[in-house]
């Protein structure tokens, strides 16, 4: 059975200046180990990067829009419009059928939630990586959010997994 590690838009907007989520320096720690076990176990590697409207923090071609990590040859980017990253991208034909997804990303309650549901309707297993997600505090503060989020995809038949149970270590 295949691996496929899934970015959901780690991109410069949510863990850099001006506004990152809260606790940008560990969850991008956190990713970043997770991508680093990817590639050295020849995981499938997909970079899926929001594209806001005009004036969002995330405008396709402006800074925030960047993604975080360099692509490496044989890694994949699909560009996503929707919260959900297999809606309306060429993402279900770069997962083989099998393969489990391990998601990590930003933001816990939109992209990471829609994404992880998504995966499941597709049949694939589902991991999400606690601490490798994250989201900005609202009326709830961030790690409570995703904490839920958590709580509400474990139900749905996602595992949480800890970084270290995916090989992914911070």
């Amino acid at each position: 059975m295949s691996t496929a590690l899934l970015l959901v838009d780690v991109q410069r907007n949510m863990l850099g200046a001006p506004e990152p989520v809260p606790h940008a320096g560990p969850v991008g720690a956190a990713i970043e180990a997770c991508l680093d076990r990817a590639r050295e176990a020849g995981w499938t590697v997909v970079h899926v990067r929001n594209n806001g409207g005009d004036g969002d923090p995330d405008a396709a071609g402006t800074a925030g829009w960047e993604l975080v990590h360099p692509v490496r040859d044989g890694e994949h980017v699909v560009d996503k419009h929707r919260c959900d990253a297999f809606e309306g991208t060429p993402l279900g034909r770069l997962i083989p059928s099998s393969a489990t997804v391990v998601l990590v990303g930003m933001q816990s309650e939109h992209c990471i939630r829609e994404t992880a549901l998504g995966a499941l309707g597709r049949g694939h297993a589902v991991q999400l990586v606690r601490g490798a997600h994250a989201t900005y505090d609202h009326d709830e503060p961030a790690a409570e959010v995703s904490a839920r989020v958590e709580r509400e995809l474990a139900g749905a038949g996602v595992e949480v997994v800890e970084p270290d149970r995916t090989g992914c270590r911070g």
